[in-house]
Order: C-alpha cells, then sequence, then structure tokens
C-alpha cells in the first residue's frame, strides 16, 4: 500500500483553508492557459468567466487530495479500524485494488477499485470526494 497527494484534511475548517489556498493558482492558471492559446482581451472576457475559474479551483484542489492506493484486502482492514465511516465505493466488486480517501470531519470514506488503470482510478476517485465530500464544505459562503 502507498499513499499519494497532499491534501488530508481532518476538519471542515482545514478543508476550506486548504481550498482557499488554491484559489489564487487556479486564476494564474487560467490565466496562463488562456495566454498560451492566444486569446486576445476580447475573446479573454467572453470565455474566461467565474465559473471556468471556479472549475480550475475544484480540480486543482481535488487532484491534491490524499489518497491511499492498495489491495482489496488493504482497504477492507482500513474500514474495519474505522468503522464508523460511511463508504461510497465506485466500481467492479471483482477488482483486487482500491484506491480511497478519508474524510474523517465527514466520517465517510470514499473509494474507487480498479484492476490496472491506477492513475485512472486515482483521478476518477477524487473528483469523486470533491462531489460527494468537500463541495458543499468548500464553496458555502
Amino acid at each position: 500500500m502507498h499513499t499519494e497527494g497532499v491534501f488530508a484534511p481532518e476538519t471542515a475548517a482545514e478543508a476550506s483553508e486548504l481550498y482557499a489556498t488554491v484559489g489564487p493558482a487556479a486564476q494564474t492558471s487560467v490565466r496562463e492557459v488562456a495566454k498560451a492559446m492566444d486569446f486576445d482581451s476580447e475573446e479573454y472576457e467572453d470565455r474566461v468567466t467565474s465559473s471556468v475559474v471556479a472549475t480550475a479551483h475544484e480540480a486543482i484542489f481535488a487532484s491534491l487530495l490524499e489518497v491511499r492506493v492498495g489491495s482489496d484486502a488493504a482497504f477492507e482492514d482500513w474500514c474495519g479500524d474505522h468503522p464508523d465511516y460511511e463508504r461510497e465505493v465506485i466500481g467492479s466488486e471483482n477488482v483486487d485494488r482500491v484506491v480511497w480517501h478519508a474524510a474523517p470531519f465527514a466520517e465517510t470514506v470514499v473509494a474507487a477499485t480498479f484492476q490496472e488503470r491506477q492513475d485512472a482510478a486515482v483521478g476518477t476517485l477524487r473528483r469523486q470526494a470533491f462531489g460527494s465530500v468537500y463541495r458543499e464544505v468548500v464553496t458555502e459562503v
């Protein structure tokens, strides 16, 4: 088993703080991509909306979430050590490997099963975790 990523917030407040820290990176990334695509100022104003920046913000945050990668048995052991956590598992039950992210403040673990395409499973899991656990917490105003 191994771990990837850097964000493992213990509380909703910590998740919100981490989310806020990547906001400037999202704005800069969108601006630089638009520049690389040779958007003139008019096209930039038309196409680079607050929704585009928000999507980049969410994607950057999600891409930094800490995930564990291991066998189905390792995931079951982890779940056995955390019996109060609600499980959200996507994928097939008939594969040997699992990637998961735990959100202690929500007492939820989100997991995705996979056989061979670990990178795809990690990306899918991070998007799923953001949508099901973090979006409401970090975008509250």
